[in-house]
């Protein structure tokens, strides 16, 4: 259903209950994504806030939809740090690191080569709920804040990667053989340096950022999209594989022998690491989960928490009980300890390799 204001027609679909999103075209517009900047603009600077980092993947509508966004946020008085082409962790990670305390990432996400959409984040937290909502309410009264931010771009892939280097301590003896299908997603240019200086030996696949993702969906979360990496880790002989989705924040995991590590088993191996230095502490998944998750986690001292579906919900139920680890069956992991607590693909598979080269 579309609703008009002064001549902006926009389509209510896009406002979903954790991001924006709709397919590039039909439901979302560099028109109504200019409107979304303002709207956006102006609930920082409401909130005291002046710089917002901006990143993008890099699907096909993403330079146009970027450069909207850009004009709209500044034509509100916000000053802009430009990161260009990165996976959403990144986008979250500079927000902590630049002390910008907001960012904006435009991505489809997992879904197909037609959608885009922005993941929000105001004053360290990400919006949804009402927070998604009072954009489209801006949109409709245009009681927008006016002014004119600045714009600078600055290149963080180097302060991401020894961040997480930083974060992990992986044994120094023969290295994992590793697959990693980056899924022509925009993971691709920092992954294949990461897991060289985490001294992995390390088969790329897929790296290649390229919207139109021409080799297969970029969703590890369904096993159709995993079948190219599990016949991978067979003919190399792979210790492991890995797989992300289009902006590098859900993880898929196959083991050497082509099975699918699945997010709730995933999230057992990651809790006993985690409690072994934590005990006590809160482990949070989601809904989805095996109701074996529950039990690995209290027999290793933890407890377990089940929480609503949703990165938003996941990462504001975290702050609130101080849990180290989070996930979700859709394969978002979100690690506290050592970390920032938002979900990354990238991390977590540093965080696997850790794990595993101190067990080979």
């Amino acid at each position: 259903m579309g609703e008009e204001n002064e001549g902006l027609d926009f389509n209510s679909v896009i406002f979903r209950a954790y991001d924006i999103r709709g397919v590039f075209g039909e439901e979302l517009s560099c028109e109504v994504m200019y409107e979304i900047a303002r709207a956006i603009g102006t609930m920082a600077r409401k909130k005291n806030q002046q710089n917002i980092i901006v990143g993008r993947d890099g699907r096909i509508s993403s330079p146009e939809l970027h450069q909207v966004l850009i004009d709209g946020l500044r034509s509100t008085g916000i000053d802009i740090i430009d990161i260009g082409i990165v996976p959403t962790p990144a986008t979250y990670f500079a927000s902590y690191h630049l002390q910008a305390n907001n960012c904006v990432m435009i991505t489809g996400s997992h879904n197909a080569a037609e959608y885009n959409g922005l993941k929000t984040v105001i004053v360290n937290n990400p919006l949804s709920g009402t927070g998604i909502q009072e954009i489209r309410q801006y949109l409709i009264s245009k009681e927008y804040e006016v002014g004119q931010g600045t714009l600078q771009h600055k290149d963080i892939s180097t302060d991401y990667i020894q961040r997480i280097l930083s974060g992990v301590n992986v044994a120094e003896k023969t290295p994992l053989k590793i697959v990693v299908d980056c899924g022509n997603g925009s993971a691709g240019e920092i992954a294949p340096r990461l897991f060289d200086a985490l001294n992995c030996n390390a088969v790329m696949m897929f790296s290649e950022i390229d919207g139109s993702f021409p080799n297969h969906h970029p969703d590890p979360s369904q096993p159709e999209n995993l079948k190219a990496l599990i016949d991978k880790i067979k003919e190399e002989k792979a210790d492991i594989g890995f797989a992300f989705d289009g902006d590098g924040d859900r993880l898929g995991v196959v083991d050497a022998d082509g099975n699918i590590i699945w997010p709730d088993r995933q999230l057992m191996l990651l809790a006993k690491d985690v409690l072994s230095r934590n005990k006590g502490s809160h482990i949070i998944f989601d809904v989805k989960c095996t109701r074996h998750l529950k039990s690995i986690i209290e027999s290793n001292n933890g407890k377990a928490l089940m929480w609503k579906t949703g990165h938003s919900f996941i990462k504001h139920k975290m702050n609130e009980v101080n849990a180290p680890l989070a996930g979700e069956m859709s394969g978002h992991i979100f690690f506290k300890e050592r970390w920032y607590g938002f979900d990354d693909a990238l991390y977590t598979t540093a965080r696997f390799i850790e794990i595993f080269s101190n067990s080979k």
